[in-house]
C-alpha cells in the first residue's frame, strides 16, 4: 500500500463497497420510475421515491470528461501524471474515477472511448477504476 487514502463505508454506501470487493459495480435504481443513479442515496434523485434497489451494472462506460493531474497529490507521488475522469456508465449515470491501463495523455484519452470497470485493491478495500474496454 502506498499511503493512498482509503474510503470509509457508511450504511448507505456499504452495498457499493461490498460489490467492489466482489468485482462488481453495484449502483442503485428506482423501483418506481426505473432511473439508475450514482452516488448511493436513500431516495431517487429523479422522482424522490424511497423505493430504491441495488443492482449490478455491466461495468461498461465511455469517457465523458477528464483532467490530467501533473502535480502529485499527497499519497499519489508515484502516480503523477494521472487521469481523473468522469465516465458515463452504460446504464446512464456518470461517476468520477481514475483511468488506468493507458498513458495519461490527450492523445491516448479520447472522449467517448469505450471503457471497462476494474477494481484496484487499496488496503482492505477495492476501488472502481476504468481502463480501455477489451483489455484485462
Amino acid at each position: 500500500m502506498s499511503g493512498k487514502a482509503i474510503p470509509v463505508p457508511t450504511p448507505e454506501t456499504q452495498p457499493f463497497w461490498d460489490g467492489c470487493a466482489a468485482g462488481e459495480l453495484r449502483i442503485q435504481r428506482c423501483a418506481d420510475c426505473g432511473s439508475a443513479y450514482f452516488y448511493p442515496r436513500p431516495a431517487c434523485p429523479h422522482c424522490g421515491s424511497g423505493n430504491v434497489e441495488w443492482f449490478t451494472a455491466s461495468g461498461d462506460a465511455t469517457l465523458y470528461s477528464y483532467v490530467i493531474n501533473h502535480r502529485a497529490a499527497p499519497g499519489f507521488e508515484a502516480d503523477a501524471p494521472y487521469a481523473i475522469a468522469v465516465v458515463q456508465l452504460a446504464e446512464g449515470p456518470r461517476m468520477m474515477t481514475s483511468i488506468t491501463g493507458i498513458p495519461a495523455t490527450p492523445e491516448a484519452l479520447e472522449l467517448d472511448m469505450p471503457l471497462r470497470a476494474r477494481f484496484e485493491p487499496r488496503g482492505d478495500m477495492h476501488l472502481p477504476v476504468f481502463g480501455p474496454a477489451g483489455e484485462a
